[in-house]
């Protein structure tokens, strides 16, 4: 099984993060590509930052058709995932929507743990997308400014813990999700000193696509997932003009 990994952001040092623990998670046999966004922001805050990610995420994917079994878009918020589940006729999945799967099946009410104070609107409505407002016990984030993007969870370890304890002891949350690829793998470190699961978004991600590979369940030909219609374009990349020229009956 081949699954391509994406990071929407420029951030190569976040890359090695995501790659860490997907090759952690990973079934043996499972071989795992990275790319990393070629434009864009160091990671991704706002709406904006996500819509520019998206489009990177695309220009990465194309680049790399025909070669994996299964897409991952690691960047919380899922940053142009449905258009991606269009243009792609294997599993494409989000770090957001495997991590609130996981959560979902393993308790009632879950709290997300962000790394940012302007995050926390587009991660709810990230949560309001997927249908899940109700589950949402609360989105808890670090104030202060970060000194780097990869060394988020040395420099924040004890506030990104404290604040997993207040939304379980405050906030009634019954899973704790660490949000973003910047704080890959912090679920593994977390787990003994919180008293509830704790979900992380890339190991969910990588768990779920593995399994809907397998599952084979086919690919949408009709219905709002199906291919994109023919039509003329301009000015896109030379792989994602491919894609998008070819028949509409011969998804990549």
């Amino acid at each position: 099984m081949n699954l391509l990994i994406v990071n929407p952001n420029i951030s190569a040092s976040v890359t090695d993060l995501i790659h860490t623990e997907a090759r952690r998670t990973a079934s043996p046999d499972t071989r795992i590509t990275m790319a990393t966004a070629s434009f864009g922001v160091a990671y991704i805050e706002t709406r904006f930052e996500a819509l520019v990610g998206g489009y990177a995420t695309a220009c990465a994917a194309a680049e790399h058709a025909g070669t994996f079994d299964g897409l991952i878009v690691a960047a919380f918020g899922d940053p142009g995932l449905a258009g991606l589940k269009e243009l792609f006729d294997v599993p494409v999945v989000g770090m957001t929507e495997a991590a609130l799967a996981s959560a979902c099946l393993l308790g009632q009410r879950f709290s997300i743990i962000a790394i940012s104070h302007r995050i926390e609107a587009w991660y709810r409505e990230c949560v309001a997308a997927n249908g899940l407002t109700s589950r949402l016990a609360s989105v808890r984030s670090l104030q202060t400014p970060l000194r780097d993007i990869g060394s988020v969870q040395q420099d924040h370890a004890a506030r990104l813990e404290a604040l997993s304890l207040e939304a379980v002891r405050e906030d009634g949350a019954d899973v704790i999700i660490v949000a973003g690829a910047p704080l890959a793998g912090l679920a593994r470190s977390l787990q003994g000193s919180i008293p509830v699961p704790v979900v992380d978004g890339v190991s969910s991600a990588v768990r779920h696509c593995e399994s809907l590979v397998a599952l084979q369940p086919g690919t949408a030909r009709e219905g709002s997932f199906a291919r994109p219609p023919q039509k003329p374009n301009a000015g896109l990349p030379a792989a994602l003009a491919g894609l998008l020229e070819a028949s509409a009956g011969s998804k990549p």
